[in-house]
């Protein structure tokens, strides 16, 4: 924080900017700040397209809020029917390029047609508005197709990563209760072939409530289709109509549930609903990333994680956007694929994560540097805080110091982005997401709730409701209260610590939970310990990220063995495919240390505080007073890296 550059946005680009300067920055958050029903009600009247009219901006109940109380609305409608009055009916929605190089360019008026027939298959299968889908594909424009095709008739949906395992996708399942699961035959990664319709058929088996699989054909792959369970998403949309009216749903209504990973093994349902959220996903994509008619925008984000939902599908589709989606790796075949497709499509605005930041750098610059990128015009980062070298490099290797970078702090329970520059406002300082959006009322305060000051390191917290915000966990309201609501009475506790500097920009310092964040990808110390436990060599784990230069953190695993005669290398690569077999390959320990005990307070809590330091430093400095065997941390100090 120290030393930082600052980086204010040309005379040029605030001119023509949403947000102009730091006087509109501040007009907009002071308007917010002390008018908050006025301020989201005219937002809502006039950038979306209500079938009725609320009675009540918002109803806050705490730590339970309803946003256009008795409104009526649909996500599907507003992202599609209102453009094709409009000059947009013609304009690509989607631009999608996949892995071998095969290319679409949908327009709003045929991604309507697209999501009307689909929307015609479901309520043709018998689904109606209430009913629960699981979306398991590659990113293919059939993804969003199905998102917008249940969101136009109220089937709450949860789209599931193609990266999770049947295990993974089964616990999500049989937690939904859903009827349908709609998949692919496969998806390309690499040049390979990923099975996706063979592990639904794994997961499936131990879920009843589901009635049918639709699958759409991508990768043409043999797969086994059970007769009158599977059916192929062409053959049931043959000869159907492309009229379907979106149905007008309460502005309460669920939208979609994103699983995400929590402190207690078992995923959480983070519950979205419909009018408030789409009214932070529109503002947020126009504001953030100073969207113009003109632009084509790229999310480079998995539509599996909540980065996808809001900034490929929802915000940049209800803003009659282009939205760029491409199906693979971006080092696939070369090290240059990101590159060559904002050559090749003249992206404007480009939005990934610090994690492929680091990669990029690692690769070199001669990749970017073939490559025609003047399009650019604004850059973004999402995911976790990137650090100021990162930050440099991207501002000048791939923006040419012309472009601002919106370093985006949010979350899946948040929906939308709530702290950023505005990239026409905001001057930039490398590695702070900055300062909060109009309407999100931050702080950084110790665990009695009081601000700690200038520079200190606390809790970031969020004081007020924000219209995006999620309304509960999926059939645990009281997990919902007890973990954001009550650890700081009365406030959203984010979970994360943070400081803040003497401009009042906000720098995020990470996780104050056992959760970590590996490649984007958020991992529960308890879920993955609970996948080593259940290896039949293992009697306990312990798992902590440690920090990694490309994703970010790593997984560090530390287990204590059954009796036996154990080759621990042949075991520790074992146990890395099992945990990729329970989770996902992303999940992968990069370390795994056996050891005979692991640290554990008097009362048997694992302290995985002393782990992470032993794991960053191969020493610990911290406070070991309630430590039960100091002997173990000991031994512990004494391993390195390679006794895995």
């Amino acid at each position: 924080m120290a030393d930082q550059n600052v980086y204010p946005p040309s005379p040029d680009f605030v001119k023509r900017a949403c947000v102009q300067g730091m006087e509109g920055y501040r007009e907009l958050y002071q308007q917010a700040e002390s008018q908050p029903e006025q301020f989201w009600g005219a937002l809502a009247e006039r950038e979306l397209s209500w079938s009725r009219q609320w009675s009540h901006v918002f109803e806050w109940n705490p730590p339970f809020v309803r946003w256009f109380v008795d409104g009526k609305i649909n996500v599907s409608y507003n992202c599609l029917d209102r453009h094709l009055a409009t000059h947009r009916k013609n304009k690509v929605a989607i631009l999608w390029e996949g892995e071998p190089g095969d290319q679409r360019m949908i327009s709003y008026q045929e991604l309507h047609r697209l999501v009307c027939r689909f929307a015609n298959v479901l309520k043709n299968r018998g689904l109606k508005t209430g009913d629960r889908a699981i979306i398991y594909m590659g990113m293919v424009p059939e993804l969003p197709v199905a998102m917008l095709a249940c969101a136009r008739l109220g089937i709450t949906f949860s789209v599931v990563f193609g990266g999770f395992s049947a295990e993974a996708l089964k616990a999500r399942i049989q937690d939904l209760e859903a009827q349908i699961v709609i998949t692919c035959d496969g998806a390309w990664r690499r040049g390979k072939e990923v099975r996706l319709k063979q592990t639904v058929d794994e997961a499936v088996a131990d879920c009843p409530t589901v009635r049918e699989i639709i699958v759409h054909k991508r990768t043409g792959g043999d797969v086994p289709m059970q007769a009158g369970r599977d059916f192929w998403w062409s053959d049931l949309e043959a000869g159907t109509s492309e009229s379907c009216p979106a149905e007008e749903l309460d502005s309460e209504h669920p939208l979609y549930v994103l699983y995400t990973s929590g402190t207690t093994g078992k995923p959480k349902g983070i519950v979205h609903t419909t009018g408030g959220y789409l009214l932070g996903v529109h503002m947020t994509t126009k504001w953030v990333f100073d969207l113009r008619d003109e632009d084509t925008y790229w999310c480079t984000a998995d539509i599996g994680w909540v980065t996808g939902h809001s900034y490929i599908v929802f915000g940049p589709l209800s803003n009659g956007a282009t939205s760029v989606m491409y199906e693979g790796a971006p080092d696939y075949p070369q090290p240059d694929r990101f590159w060559r497709i904002i050559e090749k499509y003249r992206i404007n605005i480009f939005y990934t994560s610090p994690t492929a930041i680091r990669a990029f750098i690692r690769q070199g610059d001669q990749w970017p540097n073939r490559h025609d990128m003047s399009s650019l015009r604004v850059l973004g980062s999402v995911g976790e805080p990137i650090n100021p070298a990162a930050w440099e490099w991207y501002y000048k290797t791939i923006g040419r110091e012309r472009c601002p970078i919106v370093d985006t702090w949010w979350q899946t329970e948040t929906g939308a982005i709530m702290i950023s520059p505005l990239p026409g406002a905001v001057p930039c300082k490398p590695g702070s997401a900055s300062l909060p959006l109009p309407g999100i009322l931050a702080d950084v305060v110790d665990l009695q709730g009081n601000p700690v000051g200038t520079n200190r390191e606390g809790f970031l917290i969020v004081r007020r409701p924000w219209p995006s915000m999620f309304r509960t966990l999926w059939k645990d309201p009281k997990r919902y209260e007890e973990q954001y609501w009550q650890r700081i009475e009365g406030v959203y506790m984010t979970g994360d610590a943070a400081r803040r500097d003497e401009d009042g920009y906000f720098w995020v310092l990470g996780r104050v939970d056992d959760v970590m964040n590996v490649s984007g990808h958020r991992l529960s110390t308890m879920e993955l310990e609970s996948a080593l436990v259940r290896h039949p060599a293992v009697a306990e784990a312990a798992v902590v990220g440690k920090p990694h230069e490309i994703t970010g953190q790593a997984v560090a695993a530390f287990v204590t063995l059954k009796a036996g005669n154990w080759d621990h290398r042949d075991l520790a690569e074992d146990l890395r495919r099992w945990v990729a077999h329970e989770i996902g390959s992303f999940a992968k320990p990069e370390q795994i240390r056996f050891t005979d005990a692991l640290p554990k307070t008097r009362s048997g809590k694992i302290m995985r505080r002393l782990l992470r330091e032993i794991v960053t430093s191969n020493a610990v400095a911290g406070d070991v007073t309630t430590l039960e065997d100091l002997s173990v941390v000991t031994r512990l100090s004494a391993q390195h890296d390679d006794e895995s």
